[in-house]
């Protein structure tokens, strides 16, 4: 030891009473981030899956077939079973009942008992106490062997010991909670995200039926809003529905069921006439957006066989350039499912499956699938080497289109778009760029602007729809040509063709500033299917903004305000009336930017102490995957049926 450190020892600057302890679920409540992955939206909805986790783990273990979720007046949650219920007898090691034990303690429960579940989901058993550490209230009432039992708990802590309230005729678990608003920087539960998970979890597990209930909205026969899934073909029926609004490359869906080298295995896949990949791979449905070792399992099966027919049947013979993996997968729609009974994660939140066995046992599966179909489907094997073949074109000529962009770059110096307006700030976290509908909302952004780390990029028109392009057709389109040039960021490496490189990205905020009204919003989703496609690293980076200009100024003499909802609108112009006297007070609807002048638009929209941005995260892969292409592919009755349902959440002018 230095003689310096023994010095600050002899200080007393750090001793035993520097350690802290963190007592039973205290360390959750100091460090939540570090046990259901962030603090806000995701966070908040991440509790729900918890729970709905271990009611998952008794139906997979065969107990259960039904699971209810229920979203209350007050916003707190229910989630309801009909499975065996939580064990209630006395815990010889912890000395209290085993249902106080799973509410209180982490890592306990079930799950470690190989004989109570093979496999299970959820946070390895720190799930259900986790909700319990980050709710204000939480009851637990458990319907076990005739009679119901009942515990309550304030952050956590039981209220009372576990007591018997009555006889029952049923089996399960009923849990209630309300997530602390002290922690979490949401509060309100969105509908469609929840209904987006329970139907999710009903493709992935065959004969459970998902019911979720809304009891803050009724609809216009006074019922409250309500949805219920249930799938008898399980994967074979997500991938249909995912690819429900593509047209079809063949009829059938390859599809296979069964367990390799110990590990189940269900895969299910379907091409289509698209340009673009998508594939979606669970573990003990928990959705892996990272991949892991399944996916690279099935990536190398599915190119190893399809390579070795279309070689054998001599269709390459021509071609004079070599094939990739790209071009097996795209038009492609997979959705894989592995339960692995000790599954290793990557990373806190579980979004890459490290197991290696994993890899082999998948890679077995998806060979014996495609070769037994390919051999007993010969005009589809046909479609499907020939759709092959089109995406290696494609992917050379979009190499050749990419370097003509990048080589373009380098010839003419700084290599930036002309009419992209920079800042002068060089550091990257420190800057936004604004991709502004419109060359005069542009120019008015320009002048509004902070020049010190605001850059501003005017896109003129509609953007290509990426969704029904092939990708040389991208590269060739300057609109897009020049937000790859001005956001830096670079495609294509020599094992994925269409992987993004963002170590040189230039700004960590990338805005999108439309006009509020039908066309912005089409411009709008047009440049989030651009990046969902193309940039989605930028997405889960949580780099991708959406500004939100106002829609209204309301007037009356000197006074003005502005107002972002109908409801803010009402009420600015009822305290403008004053007293309920007759006044005049004028109301000016914004259907554009350029409505605004420089001095408007910076104080509403662009001044980081005012303006509120949207940031654009996924909550489901599969779930935005779908409702791209819907909104942005040929067919239009699944269009406007969407549309249809979801009028109430959008303003459209008429």
């Amino acid at each position: 030891m230095s003689e310096k450190e023994e010095e600050k020892l002899d200080r007393g600057d750090y001793s035993a009473s520097n350690i802290q302890v963190l007592e039973g679920l205290e360390a959750v409540r100091k460090r939540p981030a570090m046990y259901i992955g962030d603090i806000g939206i995701k966070g908040l909805h991440h509790l729900v899956y918890e729970v709905v986790d271990n009611s998952i783990d008794e139906a997979l273990a065969g107990h259960c077939d039904t699971i209810g979720v229920y979203i209350n007046e007050d916003n707190s949650i229910t989630v309801e079973d009909n499975g065996r219920g939580i064990p209630v007898d006395y815990h010889e090691k912890e000395k209290k009942s085993a249902l106080e034990v799973v509410m209180t303690v982490l890592h306990a429960g079930g799950k470690f008992d190989k004989d109570t579940y093979k496999v299970s989901g959820g946070l390895h058993g720190v799930g259900v106490s986790c909700v319990n550490a980050l709710s204000t209230d939480l009851k637990v009432e458990v319907h076990r062997k005739g009679k119901i039992y009942q515990q309550e708990y304030k952050i956590g802590k039981p209220s009372y010991p576990v007591k018997e309230v009555g006889d029952t005729d049923r089996t399960g678990t009923i849990v209630t909670f309300m997530p602390d608003k002290s922690i979490f920087q949401e509060s309100v539960y969105n509908y469609n995200t929840l209904v987006a998970r329970l139907r999710e979890l009903a493709f992935l597990n065959k004969k459970i039926r998902l019911t979720i209930t809304d009891k803050r909205t009724k609809d216009e026969e006074g019922n409250f809003i309500s949805d219920s899934f249930y799938s008898e073909g399980g994967l074979r029926e997500f991938v249909e529905f995912l690819d429900e609004s593509r047209e079809r490359l063949i009829e059938d869906t390859i599809y296979m069921e069964g367990e390799k080298n110990g590990i189940p295995v269900e895969v299910a896949m379907v091409y289509n006439t698209s340009y673009s990949e998508n594939i979606h791979s669970y573990v003990n449905n928990i959705n892996t957006h990272e991949g892991g070792t399944h996916l690279s399992g099935f990536r190398r099966g599915l190119t190893r066989t399809l390579k070795k027919y279309a070689e054998e049947s001599g269709a390459l013979s021509k071609l004079k350039f070599d094939i990739n993996g790209d071009d097996f997968r795209e038009g492609l729609t997979t959705v894989i499912s592995v339960n692995v009974a000790e599954p290793q994660f990557e990373g806190q939140t579980k979004t890459k499956l490290g197991n290696s066995e994993v890899m082999g046992a998948v890679d077995q599966a998806v060979s014996e699938m495609l070769a037994n179909y390919l051999e007993e489907h010969p005009k589809d094997a046909r479609q499907i080497v020939q759709k092959v073949i089109l995406a290696a074109t494609a992917r050379h000529a979009a190499r050749k289109a990419r370097e003509m962009v990048q080589r373009k770059n380098v010839m003419s110096g700084s290599g930036l778009p002309g009419k992209l307006a920079d800042c002068s700030e060089k550091d990257a976290s420190q800057c936004e760029i604004y991709l502004v509908e419109g060359d005069s909302a542009g120019g008015t952004a320009k002048q509004g602007r902070d020049r010190k780390f605001q850059a501003i990029m005017p896109l003129r028109g509609k953007i290509l729809n990426v969704e029904k392009a092939m990708h040389h057709k991208i590269f060739e389109n300057e609109e897009i040509k020049n937000i790859y040039t001005a956001l830096g960021v670079r495609v294509g490496t020599e094992e994925d063709s269409k992987a993004l490189d963002t170590s040189k990205l230039r700004y960590h905020k990338v805005i999108i500033m439309c006009d509020a009204d039908v066309d912005g919003s089409h411009i709008e989703t047009l440049i989030l299917t651009f990046f969902f496609r193309h940039m989605k690293e930028l997405i889960e980076g949580g780099n991708i903004y959406i500004a939100t200009p106002p829609l209204y100024l309301v007037k009356k003499g000197n006074q003005s305000e502005y107002c972002w909802t109908d409801l803010q609108r009402d009420q600015a112009v009822e305290r403008m009336k004053g007293n309920g006297k007759e006044s005049s007070v004028g109301v000016q609807r914004y259907k554009g930017l350029g409505e605004m002048n420089a001095e408007q638009l910076w104080s509403t929209t662009m001044n980081p102490e005012f303006r509120t941005l949207r940031q654009v995260g996924i909550d489901s892969a599969a779930e935005a995957d779908r409702i791209f292409s819907m909104l942005m592919g040929d067919e239009v009755p699944p269009r406007r049926e969407f549309i249809e349902k979801n009028a109430k959440y959008a303003k459209v002018d008429v």
